[in-house]
């Protein structure tokens, strides 16, 4: 008997196939089985997405045979794949660019037979070790906010300060919910790579009665072998508890009870490629499918939940809607098996603090640190350097070079914080007016001192550094500018003289360390540098905003951020938010420790001191800048009161990517698109760094105060888009791509 089935494949984002397509098997196969199928002259992976009543419109004498099906994996759940459909439709991609990017590269790759070796494995034995979960004391804040995570049934958001433990609260949460159902999941996401090894540690600390087979990793930075290993796992069910970063969201995990987002506030959480998703509001939205799922009573449950069509889903934040007290919601919340989402951060993004406001979201607060058994922490004391009253180009202010030397003679550590990475950002010439710029993009090429060499860290284009100006022939070219190379070399000049006391392991002069992009881009660098920082074998630490969140550094009591002043100012309607809720985790890492909690500082230099974001950050009162900050945004229509896309579009002419957007813009106007009325497209303008390698690029910004407006509208300019590619005048573009609810603009 002969079967069809609509099996998605990995395509070009805006290639003319954007899904699934019709294959002939011999067999049935369920929605969810993996298969190899023939496409064009490749042999690829495909991903069953239904069983069809016929060939459609296809000719059988045109029709391609499934060549094999990956046995011995089970198929991948509804509730899997309506993430993903939902993903591809609210991001505007290709369903099958959603769902092979979501799957283990290694396993588009291997044989049936190698998977059936790779399956055979045998499993780690459970150790015979003693429960450890519940013999840490909490605090009465860490006992609350459990308490009310247990009794509330929205997705959660725990506001705690830097340092009240709002991991531990994290781990009692998985604990309760492995304890209560001897299947369940849970899934830990955090921002970073860095982040995710003294993560997995803990966890596997804690729950070392589980087994170290059943914590697993789950990120980009793992080996292809590793991630598959840990993908197999957590889609068997072998695996209880999964961390990873952003690309963890997209797990199989069949028996997903409760999804934690660390720093749920981070960037980094939204992709920046291919399908510009954001993972944080993904695990939101697949709580709330879980739960649906659940509710139903079995594995295609899910499809008693229908996918909301274009924007009309409920769990997304900036809607300002709220679910009512006792409303279905918590109904399905509630439910035997039901899936939670709980969002942690000090410093939350302004659209999930925006969805406790309304009451979407339960808040949960933990105001206070936590220092010992017997005592309350304190937040570090911020200080803030005028550095108009400092003597002129001065890089570290008398008085903060005074407080590190006092920290040094103590015996403690100190944290210097410089968001820019390099020796110097620009290499200039003073008599010709020659600078670094890079000639492939209209960017400058950064001087890294340690190898001579100008590179440019957009396209990574790397010269060695010119002997004289290659404009004028002027041996005397300089640095302009410092990163932290340059600051890392000035400190240790500032600091020559000062010495450490007679009682720490090491007598002589400062030991100053570097942890950037630069100088971890070995494996295993980072985690050997961050291990010499734990060990006191360093005095003063200088990096960028990767040891600025998430390191919890017992000994250091001083933090300084040098140049914060350029975010105050930007053009981006973000960057106050993210520069507060930068300074405020980077003040996090000081003062952890109960007997240095007392008399550590956070020093901020500026150039505005009476800023209104330095006010609530010497206060540490996120809640008065989010006020604020929401204020102004309702006051401009700017999320979460409002909602956009960027189209972009790169050329190797900028008039051909501009030229395109106004024309696709044009094309949308006249043809009255669904949605059009409560649409705003601006005129296509070059994005701020115009060029990279040599590709023009440019911007589309499309605004509306309705999302399931915007959503109507995007989702009908698709095939328009197409159309106008193919007009004479825009063939020579290279690519275009949407992103929903950018983060830059």
């Amino acid at each position: 008997m002969r079967y069809w089935l609509s099996i998605v494949v990995a395509t070009p984002a805006h290639s003319s196939v954007a899904g699934p397509l019709t294959y002939r098997s011999e067999w049935p196969l369920p929605p969810g089985s993996l298969v190899r199928v023939p496409l064009g002259k490749r042999e690829v992976l495909g991903v069953v997405w239904e069983m069809l009543p016929d060939s459609g419109d296809l000719p059988e004498s045109q029709s391609r045979a499934v060549l094999g099906a990956l046995d011995g994996l089970a198929p991948l759940s509804a509730t899997w794949r309506r993430l993903v459909g939902f993903t591809a439709s609210y991001y505007q991609r290709s369903l099958g660019e959603v769902a092979l990017a979501a799957l283990p590269p290694q396993l588009r790759e291997l044989s049936t037979v190698q998977l059936a070796r790779r399956l055979k494995r045998p499993l780690a034995a459970v150790p015979d070790t003693p429960d450890t979960t519940d013999l840490i004391a909490l605090s009465a804040e860490q006992e609350r906010a459990i308490a009310e995570f247990d009794a509330g049934a929205r997705p959660a958001l725990l506001f705690g300060a830097t340092g009240s433990g709002k991991t531990e609260v994290y781990l009692r949460a998985a604990a309760k919910v492995l304890a209560n159902d001897a299947s369940a999941q849970v899934l830990v996401m955090v921002p970073e790579i860095n982040l995710t090894p003294q993560l997995q540690a803990r966890f596997e600390e804690r729950f070392a009665h589980l087994g170290k087979a059943q914590v697993v990793a789950l990120h980009s930075g793992l080996t292809p072998a590793q991630r598959l290993k840990s993908w197999l796992a957590a889609h068997a069910g072998q695996a209880r508890l999964v961390l990873g970063t952003r690309m963890a969201i997209f797990a199989s995990l069949p028996n997903l009870r409760l999804i934690v987002v660390d720093e749920e506030h981070d960037p980094s959480y939204k992709q920046q490629e291919g399908a510009r998703y954001s993972a944080r509001d993904l695990a939101v939205y697949r709580a709330m499918l879980e739960s649906a799922r659940s509710q139903a009573g079995d594995s295609e449950g899910a499809e008693a939940f229908p996918l909301p069509a274009g924007a009309a889903e409920p769990a997304l934040p900036g809607r300002r809607r709220s679910a009512p007290p006792g409303g279905s919601a918590v109904r399905e919340a509630t439910s035997v098996g039901a899936c939670r989402v709980l969002l942690g951060s000090a410093t939350p993004s302004l659209e999930s603090w925006q969805a406790t406001v309304v009451g979407r979201y339960q808040r949960l607060t933990m105001s206070e640190r936590i220092a010992g058994a017997e005592q309350q922490g304190s937040l570090p004391a911020v200080r803030l350097v005028d550095m108009n009253h400092q003597p002129k180009h001065c890089t570290i202010a008398p008085p903060l070079l005074a407080a590190i030397a006092q920290r040094i003679a103590r015996g403690e550590q100190s944290l210097i914080f410089l968001n820019r990475r390099g020796y110097a950002p620009v290499l200039a010439c003073h008599d010709c007016g020659w600078k670094s710029e890079c000639p492939h993009c209209s960017a400058f090429r950064v001087f890294h001192k340690i190898d001579r060499t100008l590179r440019c860290h957009h396209c990574g284009f790397t010269e060695r550094v010119p002997r004289a100006c290659p404009a004028c022939g002027n041996i005397d070219i300089a640095p302009v500018g410092k990163g932290t190379e340059r600051l890392e070399e000035h400190i240790a000049e500032l600091l020559a003289g000062v010495t450490r006391p007679d009682g720490s392991p090491l007598h002589g002069s400062v030991r100053i360390a570097r942890i950037d992009a630069d100088t971890t881009r070995l494996k295993g660098t980072l985690e050997s540098q961050l291990a010499s920082v734990h060990a006191r074998e360093v005095d003063v630490l200088v990096g960028t905003q990767m040891i600025a969140k998430g390191h919890d550094f017992r000994h250091i009591t001083l933090v300084a951020a040098i140049n914060p002043d350029g975010a105050l100012f930007s053009s981006d309607f973000r960057a106050p938010e993210r520069l507060f809720g930068l300074l405020m985790q980077a003040a996090g890492r000081a003062g952890r420790d109960a007997d240095h909690g007392e008399a550590s500082e956070m020093w901020v230099q500026t150039f505005h001191p009476q800023h209104p974001l330095f006010a609530a950050l010497k206060k540490h009162d996120y809640p008065a800048f989010a006020a604020q900050e929401l204020q102004e945004r309702e006051t401009a229509g700017m999320s979460p009161f409002g909602f956009s896309a960027l189209v972009r579009a790169e050329a190797r002419d900028q008039a051909v990517a501009q030229g395109f957007l106004n024309a696709a813009a044009a094309a949308a106007q006249a043809q009255q698109l669904p949605g059009h009325d409560a649409v705003t497209p601006y005129p296509a303008v070059p994005m701020t760094i115009q060029r990279v390698a040599n590709i023009e690029r440019a911007q589309m910004l499309v605004e509306s105060p309705s999302r399931a407006a915007l959503q109507r509208f995007l989702a009908a300019w698709q095939p328009l888009l197409h159309q106008t590619r193919q007009q004479g005048d825009f063939k020579s573009l290279v690519r275009w791509a949407i992103d929903v609810d950018p983060l830059a603009i």
